[in-house]
């Protein structure tokens, strides 16, 4: 019954997207003597693909632990975190009309500000004062305001 449960894959995944570094957690010793499994506390140090590693409280020696052996705090069982909102999001070609001032930076790091002339299909052609013609994602452009 206990290496079906480790091996459950919506185990796993529920506990990876709980986690974070530096967390507390409790774990299942699999080494301990005697028929019982004894849980241990310890805090995560490193997270890879299929385990981590957790420091433990009592001895500080590390253990890599598959993420199944992990037992998540109360506090952490809810769901997790809803997405971000709306405005943190990347701008996309709805946020954007032709004549809007905005500003972007080149291959060179250097800003460039500008108008839209045209909405692309996945780039908006913008006119730099002084410069060629340049073609944008639509997530690489900011709103300028002018005051």
């Amino acid at each position: 019954v206990i290496e079906r449960l480790m091996s459950d894959p919506s185990r796993i995944v529920h506990i990876r997207l709980h986690l974070n570094l530096g967390q507390r957690v409790r774990f299942v010793d699999g080494k301990a003597p005697g028929a019982a499994l004894q849980l241990r506390s310890g805090t995560v140090v490193a997270m890879k693909d299929t385990q981590l590693t957790v420091q433990d409280d009592a001895t500080r020696a590390t253990w890599t632990l598959p993420y199944a052996a992990i037992e998540l705090p109360a506090d952490s069982r809810a769901e997790p975190r809803s997405p971000m909102p709306r405005s943190a999001q990347r701008p996309t070609r709805e946020d954007f009309r032709v004549g809007d001032r905005v500003s972007f930076e080149d291959r060179h790091l250097q800003t460039r500000i500008g108008t839209i002339v045209r909405i692309n299909q996945k780039t908006a052609s913008i006119d730099c004062e002084n410069e060629p013609g340049w073609r944008v994602s639509f997530a690489l452009l900011r709103h300028v305001v002018d005051l």
